[in-house]
């Protein structure tokens, strides 16, 4: 009995404890992504102003590269990368600095016209200040991991108004196949006071409840089958795109800041190419897109990943979630135009299929559907989720996941190795099984 009453005490010390911590997190974290949010709508609307403001993208990437070799190293890339890194391998360390130069460096990116996201910043920002309020109050290394996740959590939950598949995000993308439930109660507290403290300032999102769901049948259960193995082909190509440009941009033996500059010229013809709509984070363009708009192109989405990878391979700084979510809209889109469905209903379902295959985050990635488009296709945006998921194999946007399952029992691959490090075979004899299955299909054909 004794025993049992101090179990119980040291929980709800516990419970009380993060609740705390939680909501401490919750409102630094929806204070510094307001701060930013504001800055960076206020930052596009004034570079909007001039007819050519993507001629400063060279400049851009230079001056970025400097600052942050200079003054904060750890806030290089997109920044939930640097999160996950810094978790896994740094007990969640974040140096303060990388706080105002993350904000800095991806709102000057975005403003010049970078096709960069907004939520690797706010989670790496929020990630660094519970690093800094770890410090203070002097928590342990494992306290200090909860934390930052809960930083994470509430970062991606305040930027895109998602409270409870922002928490589940920042658990989720730390490990392929695994979720961290210790840190769940702090992760969702934080999320949601993020979000609340967001909107109390004034911070407005775009949520599009789809009105037209087709009834379920079986034909339209096979659509959303084949959508969810081409939103996940589409999340394979960005992986494996942005691995090979980013791998040999690095290669180069030229002076770092001529590469920048290159970089930025690049996407400058590529804009008078093409069109500025790929530039910025194109959230004009995946708004018609949910509102029923067909993309004005087929190949919207393979664009939105060239600039995407041009603009954080040669030095700007930001996220991928916005840009991912760009291409999913304007693949699903699409998808819909060929097969004469409903293009908004699959272009919600190309956004968030998309997420979960290029993330690894399929439960995140499925709860956002039901927060942004509402119940009604929450069902077929789940499905078309995992299979999506599935689909991408054993690879990811984040190179330093850790791998806690395999994607298929024919496959032999090494757990507990960072998604950029997998090395994968099929299994012999199931190489076989499968040979035999596709005969044993095709002889009762």
């Amino acid at each position: 009995m004794k025993d049992s009453f101090e179990e119980q005490t040291t929980i709800f010390l516990s419970i009380v404890k993060w609740i705390f911590l939680a909501v401490i997190i919750g409102i630094l974290v929806g204070l510094s992504t307001t701060l930013f949010l504001k800055l960076l709508g206020l930052s596009v609307v004034f570079s909007g102003k001039f007819q050519y403001y993507f001629l400063a993208l060279p400049a851009t990437f230079v001056f970025c590269t400097f600052l942050i070799n200079k003054l904060a190293p750890q806030s290089k890339g997109h920044g939930t990368e640097k999160v996950i890194e810094a978790v896994h391998k740094n007990s969640g360390r974040i140096p303060v600095a990388v706080v105002p130069i993350k904000l800095f460096t991806t709102i000057i990116t975005i403003a010049s016209g970078g096709s960069v996201g907004k939520e690797g910043p706010s989670g790496q920002i929020g990630a660094s200040l519970a690093s800094l309020f770890s410090d203070m109050f002097r928590l342990n290394n494992q306290d200090r991991r909860k934390l930052v996740i809960c930083g994470i959590s509430a970062g991606f939950a305040a930027v895109f108004g998602t409270p409870i598949s922002g928490a589940i995000f920042g658990l989720e993308v730390l490990y392929v196949g695994a979720i961290m439930y210790d840190v769940m109660l702090p992760s969702f507290i934080s999320g949601i006071i993020a979000y609340h403290v967001c909107t109390i300032f004034g911070i407005t999102y775009f949520h599009s409840h789809i009105n037209f769901i087709p009834a379920f049948t079986n034909s339209f259960f096979l659509i959303v089958v084949v959508a969810g193995i081409v939103f996940g082909t589409v999340s394979f190509v960005f992986i494996e795109a942005f691995q090979l440009i980013e791998d040999w941009v690095k290669k180069w033996q030229v002076n770092e800041y001529l590469k920048n500059a290159f970089g930025g010229l690049l996407l400058v013809g590529i804009i008078f190419l093409f069109s500025a709509k790929y530039s910025g984070l194109g959230i004009e363009t995946i708004e018609q897109e949910l509102n029923g708009q067909s993309s004005a192109f087929w190949y919207d989405f393979l664009l939105k990943m060239l600039f995407t990878i041009i603009t954080l391979s040669f030095g700007g700084s930001g996220g991928v979630v916005t840009p991912i979510f760009f291409i999913g809209a304007a693949a699903g889109s699409f998808f819909g135009t060929v097969l004469h469905v409903d293009n908004a209903t699959f272009a919600a379902i190309g956004m968030v299929s998309v997420l979960a295959g290029s993330a690894n985050t399929p439960i995140a990635a499925s709860i956002m559907g039901l927060e942004l488009f509402g119940p009604a296709v929450a069902p077929y945006a789940a499905i078309s989720c995992v299979i999506s998921f599935l689909m991408t194999g054993h690879r990811s946007i984040y190179p330093s996941q850790i791998l806690s399952m395999t994607k298929a029992s024919t496959m032999d691959v090494s757990l507990g190795s960072d998604m950029g490090n997998i090395e994968t075979s099929v299994k012999s004899k199931e190489r076989w099984k499968l040979y035999r299955f596709w005969k044993l299909l095709k002889f009762k054909k």
